[in-house]
């Protein structure tokens, strides 16, 4: 397998005062992050509300700028690319957004929200030549031609969902970054929209950087998973081996929470939101919540080790590692 969407090093830092950041102190969005994902699979990021996990993924479709760090679309840097010479490269990796119906014209028929890429990237196409190949794509998504020329109000969310898959694939990228692309679906039509996007995978053999605060989700569809929390990756690997026998105690208290509605009824893993407030600024930051943490922690530099966790305390060893 070749790498298709590469991270090396990304830091973002939203300044006080700025327009992601009123008032506080600077928030460090993301901190010395690097991944690398492979043609054919999906690697998912996961982690609470502010985790940093939404800025990861717009720093990988250069929508948003790293502070520092580097991108690379297959073998070419991207970091510093910018207008036109970023534009006609972009083809090659396309985002599915969360809230299908913010992302289309409501004023633009159908067909012509799905072609807007193809008069970008194939601009000799005739107007016949886009209909084609929007009915195609719309097909591949499970919708009917027919509604081409109906408007983003007339459908339901989940076929929403179906016209921004269709949108992303009209220009035959090799990658999707899909940010929460189910959260804002019922459950059955999130199943729907997963099943889908893995009948896609095989099909074209597309990469996939999928986004996700649902641990379900990224069961069901991921080859990989990142956890995140307050900007750091606290543990990486194969989804089996990380859901299945967790090292770092932040993902533990991930597959461990569940949604109580009484405040007076949770406990600390019930509320592991990545908010300033309890996040430590030096050593491990998730040592002012964690359960095992010991003093030594305030020192540790958390970065992932060679196991693929940054914790001095994990959980889940056994004699013999």
């Amino acid at each position: 397998m070749s790498s298709v969407l590469r991270a090396t090093g990304l830091n973002k830092t939203f300044a006080a005062g700025g327009m992601f950041r009123a008032i506080g102190a600077d928030k460090k969005a993301v901190v010395d992050l690097s991944f690398d994902l492979q043609a054919g699979q999906t690697l998912a990021i996961v982690g609470e509300s502010g985790s940093g996990k939404s800025t990861v993924a717009r720093m990988a479709m250069q929508l948003l700028a790293a502070d520092s760090g580097e991108i690379f679309w297959g073998d070419e840097e991207v970091t510093h690319l910018s207008g036109s010479a970023l534009r006609s490269r972009r083809r090659h990796i396309q985002m599915v957004f969360q809230d299908p119906f913010a992302s289309l014209n409501p004023r633009m028929k159908i067909w012509e929200s799905v072609a807007e890429g193809l008069k970008v990237h194939q601009p000799s196409l005739s107007r016949g030549q886009r209909r084609d190949a929007v009915a195609a794509v719309l097909n591949q998504c499970g919708l009917d031609e027919g509604g081409m020329d109906r408007y983003p109000h007339q459908f339901s969310g989940g076929q929403r969902q179906r016209i921004g898959i269709a949108r992303a694939l009209i220009v035959e990228p090799k990658v999707l970054v899909l940010d929460e692309p189910v959260s804002a679906l019922d459950v059955s039509v999130q199943a729907q929209i997963l099943n889908l996007l893995n009948d896609i995978q095989k099909d074209r053999g597309l990469s996939y950087l999928f986004i996700s605060h649902d641990l379900s989700v990224v069961r069901h569809i991921a080859d990989h998973v990142a956890v995140m929390f307050a900007g750091h990756v606290v543990e990486q690997g194969a989804v089996a081996d990380v859901f299945g026998n967790c090292r770092h105690p932040y993902t533990d208290a991930l597959l461990k929470a569940r949604p109580i509605a009484h405040p007076d009824e949770r406990s600390p893993v019930d509320t592991l939101a990545a908010t300033d407030e309890g996040v430590a600024e030096s050593g491990c930051p998730f040592r002012n919540r964690c359960t095992v943490a010991q003093s030594d922690c305030a020192g540790f530099d958390a970065r992932l080790n060679a196991q693929g966790f940054a914790c001095l305390h994990p959980l889940n060893i056994t004699t013999d590692e």
